[in-house]
């Protein structure tokens, strides 16, 4: 791997799972110090003896020189930069511990990588940053990022969002090599609901999968559901471009049709008929989509925004509506010129 040569950064990881561990390793190897955290110090201790993630991220070696500290205010006081791998369920909280710390948090840049809404307030994660910890340097990195083809080194792009286009351009140097490409954007509120609104339509995408549908009906669904997460991100602020950009269609894209993508198959396992707490309880990993989707449905009712293909999930996921049935009322709205 040829490195592109940057100024050593501090940074700790907050998350333990496969993209917490992808990044952990990415960042290692690109010569930065990290620390990584979690709110399970047996797990850290795991990591730490075996140097490997066998649950999230099997396979894939743990450079020695990556410190696992359970420990939350030593792993935070030395941070220039704090990364946020931490499901949206569970953002908040963990927010909430770090400001408990009492460390200065002054200097420090924190970066969202998470994909998720908060279900009780639909904000965003670096607007949950922002409630807890006031007047800090936010940015979210976000694109087509399947962890494990990521951690096994293959071509991959992304942006990195911030408001400020200095904090944009030196995560774009931390995290640049000849394998991991970052672009920058000023587009905070568009790259970062990108990630969260395309879980809902590869769940969908999932489901005409299970259903045997083919080609034809999952190129609709990209369509149509990017026409609806433009929709609603135009009117919460977002630019246009970033929805034709690697955090709208190119995360659209890879999440609805990997065969590694969570929210994908959680849609084609829910169309063969398993329960969709069934589905949530048998895999080690968070479906973002799966609690995302209401708080979309809630969002589009704020601000009066047409989203079909996500009122028909979310009467799917939550008022037990049968996917055969969802398809045909898709199908039978009334015509219009598109």
């Amino acid at each position: 791997m040829t490195k592109i040569k940057n100024k050593k950064t501090k940074i700790v990881i907050l998350g333990d799972g496969a993209w917490a561990t992808t990044l952990g390793v990415l960042l290692s190897e690109n010569g930065h110090q990290v620390v990584m955290w979690s709110v399970f110090p047996e797990y850290l201790k795991q990591l730490s003896k075996e140097r490997e993630n066998r649950k999230y991220l099997p396979g894939i070696k743990i450079p020695k020189d990556i410190i696992f500290e359970p420990d939350l205010k030593k792993a935070l006081e030395p941070a220039e930069l704090v990364i946020f791998a931490i499901p949206s369920k569970f953002f908040r909280d963990v927010a909430r511990q770090v400001k408990a710390t009492n460390v200065s948090l002054k200097g420090k840049i924190f970066v969202n990588v998470a994909k998720g809404i908060e279900q009780k307030t639909l904000k965003r994660m670096t607007e949950i940053l922002k409630d807890e910890f006031g007047k800090v340097s936010v940015a979210v990195l976000s694109g087509p990022t399947i962890a494990i083809e990521v951690a096994k080194k293959m071509p991959a792009l992304v942006v990195v969002a911030s408001n400020n286009h200095k904090i944009a351009k030196k995560i774009q140097d931390i995290f640049s090599n000849n394998y991991f490409r970052v672009y920058t954007s000023t587009d905070v509120v568009g790259v970062e609901l990108g990630g969260p609104l395309k879980n809902i339509i590869a769940i969908v995408a999932g489901i005409s999968d299970g259903l045997g549908f083919g080609s034809n009906t999952k190129a609709a669904i990209l369509a149509r559901g990017l026409a609806e997460i433009q929709r609603l991100g135009l009117k919460m602020g977002a630019k246009t471009k970033s929805f034709a950009g690697l955090a709208g269609l190119g995360d659209l894209s890879t999440t609805c049709i990997s065969s590694e993508s969570r929210n994908r198959t959680f849609g084609e396992k829910i169309a063969k008929g398993e329960k969709v707490e069934e589905i949530i309880q048998s895999t080690d990993s968070i479906i973002e989509g799966a609690t995302t989707t209401e708080a979309v449905y809630q969002l589009s009712r704020k601000y009066k925004v047409d989203m079909p293909i996500t009122k028909q999930l979310y009467l799917i996921l939550y008022k037990n509506k049968s996917p055969q049935e969802a398809f045909r009322d898709l199908m039978g709205r009334k015509r219009k010129p598109e």
